[in-house]
């Protein structure tokens, strides 16, 4: 077993892992306006479904707007629809050629709620990364068994594996706290 292929594999594995996770707490609202926010949505456009990024330009107007300027200006009641449907919670307005959404304030209690998802998804992200741990340590344990690795060559692969899994857990807490204090405070 060549263990540096084996140790760029999990640093790969971890890595999207924490990737994942980024991406998704990118997609929580805080108050702020974000464009990642409008991500998810799709569009019934051109007899097909489209991430919205493919219909429509997609900017920050202020702090609290997002302006949506469709490509096509028969796309503007799709987009909106698409919006509506949405699990955002934003009420789209429209002056016929642009879409503005206004990120309400959050309240004490809606930003509880929101640090409360947050942790879960940082949870679920650790999850995996101690997943893609005993994943590897079990490889680790089953070339040892084998008589291709030493005991000693095995127990410090599992050790740098554990390094790996305490370095991108850190990475996520440190994600999670970015976000705590964005929510908290905007």
């Amino acid at each position: 077993m060549e263990l540096d292929l084996l140790y760029l594999e999990i640093e790969e594995k971890m890595d999207k892992a924490v990737k994942a996770v980024a991406q998704e707490l990118s997609m929580v609202r805080t108050g702020r306006a974000s464009t990642a926010l409008l991500d998810r949505i799709v569009v019934e456009a051109y007899g097909s479904q489209m991430p919205l990024n493919q219909v429509a330009t997609v900017n920050i107007g202020d702090a609290t707007t997002i302006l949506i300027r469709p490509f096509d200006k028969g796309n503007l009641a799709a987009i909106e629809k698409a919006i509506l449907k949405s699990d955002l919670g934003l009420t789209p307005q429209s002056d016929g050629t642009i879409i503005r959404l206004n990120i309400p304030q959050l309240t004490q209690e809606r930003r509880q709620e929101l640090v409360k998802m947050t942790r879960q998804m940082v949870e679920d992200g650790k999850v995996s990364l101690r997943n893609i741990r005993r994943d590897f340590i079990d490889k680790i344990k089953k070339t040892e068994k084998s008589g291709k690795l030493s005991e000693d060559n095995s127990h410090d692969a599992q050790e740098k594996v554990q390094e790996f899994t305490t370095k991108n857990s850190d990475e996520m807490d440190k994600i999670f706290k970015k976000k705590e204090e964005e929510i908290k405070t905007i």
